[in-house]
């Protein structure tokens, strides 16, 4: 098959996918490969996200993808919605299931934020809609929980990075995802570290953030094995699902004060 295909897997709250993008020097042309459905798994006190059914789930995808496309295959990426994450322990031990957003540990999470840190000065290091589920209010639950999570973390990536890190066994922040949490600064191009420290959260979690189109490297040889390809290559797209639809919108005009193009998130 000639041209270059670029697969793309996305999931979102209730479904997944794999697409891959074939191009021929002139035009795009998509088709899905494979699709799943996603969702919550109330077990103990927590709603968490199946991740290593995710993680199965993208692998067979994988497997079909190259199956299908071969050596054609010129790059994998992937990309979720935002807030959620993974925590690793010492020697890079997932230590949980990642907690679903809408979990109700969260309820009450701003108000008692407030409490500490007012919310304006919490918007202007943030600049981002309030939303209980953000990632800042997930940490403190845990914080008022007494989770040995935190005590036991070493890093945090946010669900695409922790695929992207299963992947390839590359750590990396994704800068569109990492926007999402109610942690990234904007202003200063940077985690709101002193947020975090306002609150007595701890900042090591937090690694470099890396923009989209970072080559993170090839797969793992185990993954290489299982999905019958060595030459799988990740790039990160813009992680947070929304990111990825604005960079699809059809116009050539980049975005400024007046631009002649406009999108609608529902």
């Amino acid at each position: 098959m000639a041209g270059q295909v670029y697969l793309a897997v996305d999931i979102g709250a209730s479904s997944g996918r794999l697409v891959a993008g074939e191009f021929d020097g002139t035009r795009i042309s998509l088709e899905e490969v494979y699709r799943f459905n996603n969702g919550g798994v109330s077990a103990g006190r927590y709603v968490h996200w199946d991740v290593l059914e995710q993680w199965s789930h993208i692998k067979r995808a994988l497997q079909q993808a190259v199956d299908r496309y071969g050596n054609t295959i010129t790059s994998v990426g992937v990309d979720t919605w935002g807030v959620d994450f993974g925590l690793l322990g010492p020697n890079d031990e997932l230590l949980a299931n990642p907690i679903h957003y809408r979990d109700s540990h969260t309820e009450g999470m701003m108000e008692r934020a407030f409490e500490q840190v007012s919310r304006s000065e919490i918007f202007n290091q943030s600049g981002l809609q309030f939303m209980r589920f953000n990632t800042l209010y997930q940490l403190l639950a845990l914080q008022k929980d007494g989770s040995p999570l935190l005590d036991a973390a070493e890093t945090m990536l946010l669900m695409p990075d922790l695929f992207h890190w299963l992947l390839t066994g590359e750590k990396s922040n994704e800068f569109t995802n990492a926007t999402t949490t109610q942690m990234f600064n904007p202003q200063q191009n940077r985690w709101a570290t002193e947020l975090l420290e306002s609150f007595e959260l701890p900042t090591q979690l937090l690694g470099e953030i890396v923009q989209p189109g970072t080559v993170l490297g090839s797969v793992r040889d185990s993954v290489a094995r299982e999905v019958g390809s060595s030459d799988l290559k990740v790039v990160l797209p813009g992680t947070h699902d929304t990111a990825s639809a604005v960079m699809a919108v059809p116009s050539s005009e980049s975005l400024s004060n007046q631009p002649n193009w406009c999108y609608i998130s529902s």
